[in-house]
């Protein structure tokens, strides 16, 4: 390819040195959110517990169009990622643009199915009307932040599948900082605005998600990385690369749609038993996430480099890449788990509910704290599958590893009505089930000889 010769290698090597340079930006870039999602929680906390709770089950929903266009980044990215190795850069916009086209029609699905049919589901799904009008009430104003967010997602698959991860940061700042301004103003009715309750929250998550596009765009931009991969001469359909991009990113799509349904499933069984389970409940998705992000970016770097050096056509190094990947999650992961355990009731108070939280959350969170070890390793082989093409695997993985989830959560919660803390132990089942698989799939190496 003409482009090829001129523009610089974007071929990575397997070093530590490598893996971090890649995953330690990606870490904070996740990071900065998620201390968003905290602070927001902390605000809806001090609103009320009602409030805390139902942020539970809105976030948790918008979280599964949010990994919808998750899917298709991770799919886009393994496939830059591969351009990328394969010094194939004349290719790079154009898989880009036709995402971003891609992700434009998945918002306005999102849109109208929210509207549309998420009142009766919730309306049927849930016990209390008053809650179950506020949820849906919240979410019609916070679905319009999902175009914003899906193209916003797409310059992860940029950035991080052309080795430009530094660049992560900027954007997600950006994002944080609007997104707490304008929690508390609009939650509250600070700095002249009106007080908006629970609302102002859904409302301050769009701003910060449109200020976040703009910024990162104009990162884009006068970095001359628009230019350099030529990212908006392509807006013209391609059928051949959307077919490409959906082969490869449609199972990866459907595989963290049914993890996040799975999860509001397990918070609609935790709102039977009470408003107070369901706010220690939410404050382990804010722990999970916050904590999680030195992993997912882990996960992140083991798909887009296994990609990338099997472009390279260094097959046999993909193993020894894996295991120092996993080293690295390991050990930040475990040092996690002390931080948890040692300030278990620190990390709580900052919500500010009850010692009645405090004693049903404690318990809660070691458990979560364990569920995060496995998790670190799991979903490091989870991604390696990724890298290598087989997204269609990753999908018949997280299925199995999903009914074996969703019949211990029911049976534990719903059924037997076991304390939530033994209902959480699905999370450490769920990461063992992802893991079996698929490190014995890679160990195969069916995957050897895949072309995307």
């Amino acid at each position: 390819m003409s482009n090829s010769q001129a523009t610089p290698s974007l071929q990575v090597t397997i070093s530590s040195k490598q893996i971090l340079a890649i995953s330690l930006p990606i870490a904070m870039a996740i990071l900065v959110p998620q201390v968003n999602f905290v602070i927001n929680n902390i605000f809806l906390g001090a609103l009320s517990s009602q409030a805390l709770a139902i942020g539970g089950i809105t976030g948790v929903f918008y979280l599964i169009f949010g990994v919808m266009g998750q899917g298709l980044n991770n799919g886009l990215q393994a496939l830059i990622s591969r351009r990328a190795g394969e010094n194939r850069v004349d290719e790079i916009g154009i898989l880009f643009s036709q995402g971003v086209i891609i992700s434009l029609f998945l918002s306005v699905f999102g849109i109208a199915f929210t509207y549309f049919v998420v009142p009766s589901i919730f309306h049927q799904l849930l016990q209390d009307t008053d809650r179950a009008n506020t949820v849906i009430e919240f979410l019609k104003i916070r679905i319009w932040g999902l175009p914003f967010l899906f193209i916003y997602q797409m310059r992860n698959a940029l950035l991080v599948g052309t080795n430009q991860s530094n660049f992560l940061i900027i954007g997600t700042a950006t994002e944080a900082i609007f997104n707490i301004f304008f929690d508390y103003s609009l939650i509250f009715g600070h700095f002249g605005f009106a007080k908006m309750g629970i609302n102002g929250a859904a409302y301050a998550s769009i701003i910060a998600e449109v200020m976040g596009l703009f910024v990162i765009y104009l990162v884009i931009h006068f970095k001359k990385i628009g230019a350099r991969f030529e990212l908006f001469k392509h807006f013209n359909f391609k059928w051949d690369y959307i077919k490409l991009i959906l082969i490869q990113s449609a199972p990866i799509m459907m595989q963290y749609m049914i993890s996040i349904i799975s999860w509001e499933f397990f918070y609609i069984l935790i709102e039977h038993r009470g408003e107070q389970s369901l706010a220690v409940s939410n404050a382990m998705r804010n722990i999970f996430g916050f904590f999680g992000s030195f992993t997912w970016a882990f996960a992140a770097t083991s798909n887009t480099m296994v990609s990338n050096i099997i472009g390279q056509n260094m097959e046999d190094k993909v193993v020894i890449l894996i295991n120092k990947i996993v080293k690295w999650s390991l050990g930040f992961a475990l040092a996690v788990c002390i931080l948890l355990n040692v300030f278990a009731h620190p990390f709580l108070a900052i919500y500010g509910q009850g010692e009645g939280f405090m004693q049903e959350g404690i318990p809660v969170l070691r458990v979560v704290s364990i569920a995060l070890l496995f998790m670190s390793v799991a979903t490091i082989w989870l991604n390696a599958v990724t890298g290598t093409g087989q997204s269609k695997i990753n999908l018949g993985i997280e299925f199995i590893a999903i009914i074996i989830y969703l019949i211990y959560a029911y049976l534990t919660i719903e059924y037997f009505k076991f304390p939530i803390t033994i209902g959480w132990i699905c999370e450490i089942i769920y990461w063992i089930t992802l893991l079996i698989p698929s490190y014995w799939y890679i160990k195969t190496n069916k995957w050897k000889g895949k072309r995307i």
